[in-house]
């Protein structure tokens, strides 16, 4: 079998596999002169998502809220994040520039729990890192020294489907890692190289897959769907095709034209697929500047928060701007100073009697049968 024909076979197994993928995600990293590195992502699924921006300062006392055995820990950096459904942190950065970012992952598969190991929702997971964490070599050698077991839920709406997902970590030194529970054990990708990330199959198979497209001459030929591999290999191929600059404007332009690329239609809607996604929003994280760009499906307009006009003292407020369904308040420009303050539940775990997840906003809870992160 020549190396075209075992590459066609792998891609056909891949096609096949992802024909019936209803949600996706596409994640890049950008490498410009003078430690310039910024993280963009696009929020894809076929329902409409709440989303907002929330402040948390340091010194949170935070709870895993996974029940018995969760992980308990007191928040060391601040964080920005961005909400889903007000029930999860699905994306972030924190103020010494590590950024999380929540993909989905079809073949995901979590731990059975063994009675013994800690316990962390997946609701919470990616603040768990921008909580404790400066840094992906930090964050990934307490990963891989500190055994946790993370408990996945029922995505709202959807009786019956836990949300399958994987993690993406990157810093401001252009650092990278992709965390995946696959078979109920973590597998993690750890390097500067992994710099793109989408859904299915499982990232080593994804890294397969591109090498074939990498000796292809991306002018001529690129594949053009929706399906997970293809934004993988056009998002992998323009991430190095972009102007490279350290003008944060300049930047901040290229991460979106590759972000928006790799996005889905808004509203798109095919008889023989009718669970297929859309993109809902996009963030673009300057981890240098500390800035966070945000743009909506829904509204002509980027919008940023210059992250060193919040205040993350410990002791400070945490605050919030609401954003509306799938981000359809209309902003512009830096809207740090639009933040206002916002009260949490008093312990991160289930909301109490008579108390639902919407009466606790941000708090990265996990009430049962009702999280998406």
């Amino acid at each position: 079998m020549t190396r075209f024909t075992r590459t066609f076979a792998v891609l056909s197994a891949s096609a096949i596999l992802l024909a019936a993928e209803a949600h996706a995600c596409t994640r890049v990293i950008y490498h410009g002169p003078n430690d310039t590195y910024l993280t963009g992502r696009s929020m894809d699924f076929k329902d409409p998502i709440v989303s907002n921006l929330w402040v948390f300062p340091r010194g949170m006392q935070r709870h895993g809220a996974a029940g018995p055995r969760s992980l308990e820990w007191t928040s060391t950096y601040g964080s920005l994040i961005v909400s889903g459904y007000e029930i999860s942190a699905v994306d972030g950065m924190n103020e010494a520039g590590l950024n999380a970012n929540l993909l989905w992952l079809a073949n995901a598969q979590y731990p059975e729990d063994d009675g013994v190991t800690p316990r962390i929702s997946l609701a919470i997971w990616a603040q768990y890192f921008l909580d404790q964490f400066a840094t992906v070599d930090e964050a990934v050698k307490h990963a891989r020294a500190t055994p946790v077991q993370v408990v996945s839920g029922e995505v709202p709406g959807r009786p019956g489907s836990l949300a399958p997902l994987h993690l993406s970590l990157s810093d401001a030194t252009g650092d990278s890692a992709i965390l995946e529970w696959l078979d109920g054990e973590l597998r993690i990708h750890h390097g500067r190289e992994f710099r793109v990330m989408t859904n299915e199959p499982s990232y080593d198979e994804q890294l397969a897959i591109t090498r074939y497209w990498s000796g292809i001459d991306g002018r001529s030929f690129l594949p053009g769907t929706n399906r997970a591999s293809d934004r993988f290999v056009r998002a992998s191929y323009y991430t190095d095709a972009v102007v490279q600059s350290d003008d944060p404007r300049v930047a901040a332009s290229a991460v979106f034209s590759i972000v928006r690329n790799v996005s889905v239609p808004y509203g798109i809607s095919l008889p023989d697929a009718p669970n297929l996604s859309t993109t809902r929003w996009r963030i673009v994280a300057d981890q240098k500047n500390k800035l966070f760009y945000a743009e909506s499906a829904t509204s002509p307009n980027v919008f940023w928060v210059d992250m060193k006009r919040l205040d993350f003292s410990e002791g400070a407020e945490t605050r919030t701007i609401n954003l509306g369904v799938d981000m359809n308040r209309t902003l512009a420009g830096e809207v740090s100073g639009q933040f206002v303050a916002a009260r949490l539940a008093s312990r991160l775990d289930s909301p109490g009697p008579g108390q639902s997840a919407v009466d606790c906003p941000g708090s990265g809870l996990i009430p049962k049968g009702a999280l998406f992160a």
